[in-house]
Order: structure tokens, then C-alpha cells, then sequence
């Protein structure tokens, strides 16, 4: 387990151009630095370029780092989340917002599905065409209005099994005039 003094002792050592040293602090933090720059971008191969961006900033930086009783993996860190931003911010200037266009929704049918609806639409007012008017409009009511057996019962002056008989049947033939 590498100590803070450590990671202290190598980016001194790195200040000096000590490869060695370097070496053994891009093994010793690498893994927590990729963790940064990889939740800040949220994509591998980004992530793995700006970590590479991080150890030269470090390479070339460290003779800034100073001891001030702030953890130098604090150091590291925001070296590695301040390029993530950095570069999360160029994306998005780069692709001008495109980026974000595509991902608006448009729920809308395309043609094609509204095609297939309009056709849907007329087989199943043919069927309904079918059925006696009270019968066809007693269907309507049930699925598409949400009206109850009770409702409807009331309505056509039945009781509520004749109602629920009458769905059923209209149901069935609905279903046959269709796969027709």
C-alpha cells in the first residue's frame, strides 16, 4: 500500500525527472486517476486519453507541487477531473450542440406507422360496421371510453350479464372479421 508520504516522495523525485519515480507513482494512482477522468466523461477511450494527458501535466508540473499538508492525491485528482472537464467541454463546442439534437425525442409515428394506423384504423371501423349499431357503440364505449358493464347496462337498459355477454360476442366477431 503506497503512503501519502510516498506519493509525496515520488512527485518530488519526478520534479527532478526521475523515470523511475514516475513509473512507480503512474502505478501506484493510475487506476483512482482513470476512475476520475472515466465518471467525468463517460467514455473509455477519452478517459484513457486524457489519463495519458494527466501524467504529462504531472511529468511536466510537478516541480510545482508543493508540501502544504493537503493530501497529493488531491493534487492528482484535480489535475485529472480539471482535464476531464477540459476536454468534456471541447466535445461539446466541437459537435456545436449536435450532439444533444440527436438525442431529442420526437415521439411522433413516422409515416410508416401511421400508414399501417390509418389502415388498422379503417379494418377495425369496417368490423365495427358489421355489428348492430348498439352493439358496435356499446364496444367503443367499454375500450376506448372505459365505461363499466354497470355504466353500460344502465345505459342500453339490460341487465349487467346481457352486457357482458353482448361485449363477448361482439368481441368474438370482431376478432373473426379481422383475421378474415
Amino acid at each position: 500500500m503506497t503512503t501519502r508520504d510516498d506519493i509525496e516522495a515520488m512527485i518530488a523525485r519526478v520534479a527532478l525527472r526521475d523515470h523511475s519515480a514516475f513509473s512507480s507513482l503512474y502505478d501506484a494512482t493510475s487506476a483512482k486517476l482513470f476512475g476520475v477522468c472515466l465518471r467525468v466523461l463517460n467514455n473509455r477511450s477519452e478517459a484513457e486519453e486524457v489519463l495519458q494527458d494527466v501524467y504529462v501535466r504531472v511529468w511536466n508540473k510537478a516541480g510545482t507541487y508543493s508540501v502544504t499538508g493537503h493530501s497529493p492525491m488531491t493534487w492528482l485528482i484535480t489535475v485529472a477531473r480539471n482535464l476531464s472537464i477540459d476536454r468534456l467541454r471541447a466535445r461539446e463546442t466541437r459537435t456545436g450542440g449536435i450532439d444533444r439534437a440527436l438525442d431529442i425525442v420526437d415521439d411522433r409515428p413516422g409515416p410508416e406507422e401511421v400508414a399501417v394506423a390509418r389502415s388498422a384504423r379503417a379494418a377495425i371501423d369496417d368490423c365495427l360496421d358489421e355489428l348492430d349499431t348498439a352493439r358496435a357503440d356499446a364496444v367503443k364505449r367499454a375500450y376506448l371510453d372505459g365505461d363499466t358493464y354497470k355504466d353500460l347496462a344502465h345505459r342500453y337498459d339490460v341487465p349487467v350479464n346481457t352486457m357482458r355477454t353482448w361485449l363477448r360476442r361482439s368481441l368474438i366477431k370482431l376478432r373473426d372479421c379481422l383475421t378474415r
